[in-house]
């Protein structure tokens, strides 16, 4: 099983921040990684650590690579939470055109270093919320789609969509390097049943964030919310997924990151173990 974890969680969090790209700490995280028994770290590219991230500069990029060759842990993602912040509608066409040459560039980079995807959040502050949200987001991620089909960077959504218009809008993309990435956290938060949602949209699933959530609640400790997750490792296996689990859980006692991560792989493992 192929287990990774969000970037952050491995070290104690950035200015009490949930998730941010830790500039503090991300080098340490390689080592606790491979203690921790995961195979990859997604990274995280975000407003809060803008002239920081390592994923800006050549030597950056560099150290990323020996980090991870070093200590036999991939980085094969970006989750793109720079677009949460500035999303890719809704703002006038000058600043838009902005966002779409930083995403290109960002695309450019995910490439160049041979990652294999990158997860771009259509969530809280950037959720598509109507027609012309919907039809903005297509025209602009479409734009963007030639640059990555040439470099082998697959797109993988996040939404809060419900079940059909999140596979409606997968249609119109019409192009296989766009993909799903299904969070079963906030699915479970936002009351969708996984049955429903793998009926819908079950064969686009390219990655998943292993997360649980209260109903229309928070984040909590896995197997303590309203995630189905038996159901959701049936689901995959019928559709036959092979790709990663990302670990993007409820933080612990700072201090804990190593031991929480280790449990929360094994609470995934479990699983695959029990539906195959």
């Amino acid at each position: 099983m192929d287990i990774g974890i969000m970037q952050g969680r491995l070290c104690v969090p950035e200015a009490d921040f949930i998730q941010v790209f830790p500039i503090d700490n991300w080098r340490q995280e390689f080592p606790a990684a491979r203690e921790a028994g995961l195979v990859s770290i997604e990274w995280i590219y975000d407003t809060y650590g803008l002239g920081a991230n390592p994923l800006e500069t050549g030597p950056g990029c560099a150290e990323i690579a020996k980090l991870a060759s070093g200590h036999g842990i991939a980085v094969r993602s970006v989750c793109a939470d720079y677009f949460m912040d500035n999303p890719l509608f809704g703002a006038a066409q000058p600043t838009i055109k902005e966002r779409l040459a930083r995403l290109s560039w960002l695309i450019e980079v995910v490439g160049k270093m041979g990652m294999e995807r990158m997860v771009i959040p259509f969530v809280d502050a950037s959720s598509i919320d109507g027609e012309a949200a919907e039809t903005e987001v297509l025209s602009n991620l479409l734009e963007v789609s030639g640059l990555a089909e040439r470099l082998n960077v697959e797109i993988h959504l996040e939404t809060d969509l419900p079940p059909q218009p999140f596979a409606r809008l997968m249609e119109k993309l019409s192009n296989p390097i766009f993909k799903v990435n299904y969070d079963s956290g906030n699915s479970a938060a936002l009351g969708y049943q996984v049955a429903d949602e793998f009926a819908a949209y079950g064969s686009h699933v390219g990655s998943v964030h292993i997360k649980d959530r209260e109903l229309h609640g928070t984040t909590v400790k896995l197997g303590t919310g309203a995630c189905d997750f038996p159901e959701l490792f049936n689901q995959l296996d019928r559709v036959g997924y092979k790709g990663a689990f990302i670990l993007q859980v409820a933080r612990g006692a700072a201090g804990e990151e190593i031991e929480l991560a280790i449990e929360n792989r094994q609470f995934s493992e479990a699983f695959t173990k029990v539906e195959n």
